[in-house]
Order: structure tokens, then C-alpha cells, then sequence
């Protein structure tokens, strides 16, 4: 788990290690409550969660391959959530980050959002030697057509929750039953397949360090 001094950030950092998608997703609506009445800060949720497959607004259950029964079977869980976007996978060994931040507050709008969270992962890919790419219609971080990390956010009265996950090192077999994001003839990889073996809490060092760069300078 990542350690950090909030009182040296321009928010506050809660690394909560490997959770479950609803317990985290309950966390995010409560700082989100939070955040609207001004009683907290911007404040980023790090987790990895356990196996699930996440359902946006936009998903169609035929992106789905298997059975809800078969899903279960093979212990991942299924969860329809009100972020945009279709289906993905979250699992050990991806960097996730859930960023609670009031944008109205700070001037900001939805796609200068969406694109500094692609910028974000850009920049930290390329600390590790991973050229890669974002600004495409279909959103996200890609290398070739292969796609290494998923956004989906959702924005009410100018604070955001949900956000992005960066294929670090994991188990890359779910995404064979499912249609990641709805997007067909195009693959996904992580950072260990394609570069070289890295540490999870390296890249989230690297997270915070151009998150702070993007969001706040």
C-alpha cells in the first residue's frame, strides 16, 4: 500500500489496497457527498480491486460472452454502475484511481478532464519506457490497438467519480469473455506485457506525481 503525506499534496490520497467494486463504489459516493458541501478536499481513491465487470450506462448484455451464472463460477463478480462507457474488467495487478475532484470549483470542464486523465497515463507510461496514445474516439490509453488503460467518469454538479485503470500486471484471461468496452477487432495489454516487469506501487508513485503535475499546475 502507498504511503503519503497529504499535508505535501494539492489533495488528499486514500490508498485503500485490494477491495471489492461495491464497498469502493459506496466509499466514492459518500466523498462525492462530501465534496458538494465543501466539508472535504479533492481527494484521489487508489484500490485494486477483486475480479468484477463493471457495467456503464451505455453497456450492451451482449458484450458480455458468458452466462452471469458462469461469471460467478469462475469468482467475479458483476456490477451495473452509472459511469459512461460499456463493459470492462478490473482485477489485481491493475492500478486503479478514483479521483474526487470539483471542477466547476476550479473553472474546469468534461474534456479538459477526460484528457488530462489520458495525459496522466501517458506520462506515467512513458517513465517506464511505454510510448502510447489517447485523443482517440474511442477513449482511453492505447498502445497500437491494443488497449492499456479504461476511463469512465461521471460528473454531478461539477465533482467527478469513477475515473481510470492501468493495466499493470494481471490476469489477462477475463477479458476473453467479454467485449472490453464494446469495442470489437481491438485487444487489450498491461504494462509487464508490454515492457518489462514493474511494481505496482512504482507506477502509483508515478500516478501522483503527474497527477499532481496535470491537474494542478
Amino acid at each position: 500500500m502507498l504511503q503519503s503525506d497529504n499535508r505535501n499534496l494539492p489533495f488528499d490520497l486514500l490508498d485503500i489496497g485490494q477491495c471489492r467494486y461495491v464497498p469502493t463504489l459506496e466509499l466514492q459516493e459518500e466523498l462525492v457527498a462530501k465534496r458538494k458541501m465543501g466539508s472535504i478536499r479533492d481527494t484521489v481513491i487508489f484500490v485494486e480491486h477483486e475480479p468484477v465487470f463493471t457495467l456503464g450506462r451505455n453497456a450492451k448484455e451482449e458484450n458480455v460472452l458468458l452466462s452471469r451464472e458462469e461469471i460467478e463460477k469462475r469468482g467475479v463478480d458483476v456490477v451495473e454502475i452509472g459511469r459512461g462507457g460499456d463493459v470492462t474488467y478490473h482485477g489485481p495487478g491493475q492500478a486503479v484511481v478514483y479521483p474526487i475532484i470539483d471542477l466547476k470549483a476550479r473553472g474546469k470542464g468534461v474534456l479538459w478532464y477526460v484528457n488530462s486523465l489520458e495525459q496522466i497515463v501517458i506520462e506515467v507510461l512513458s517513465d517506464f519506457g511505454i510510448v502510447a496514445e489517447g485523443g482517440r474516439e474511442d477513449r482511453g490509453v492505447w498502445i497500437g490497438n491494443d488497449k492499456i488503460a479504461a476511463l469512465g467518469v461521471r460528473i454531478t454538479r461539477g465533482v467527478t467519480m469513477h475515473g481510470f485503470a492501468l493495466n499493470v500486471k494481471l490476469d489477462m484471461q477475463p477479458y476473453s469473455w467479454i467485449v472490453p468496452c464494446g469495442i470489437y477487432g481491438k485487444g487489450v495489454t498491461s504494462m509487464t506485457l508490454s515492457k518489462q516487469e514493474v511494481g505496482i506501487d512504482e507506477v502509483k508513485k508515478a500516478i501522483v506525481r503527474h497527477f499532481t503535475e496535470v491537474i494542478y499546475d
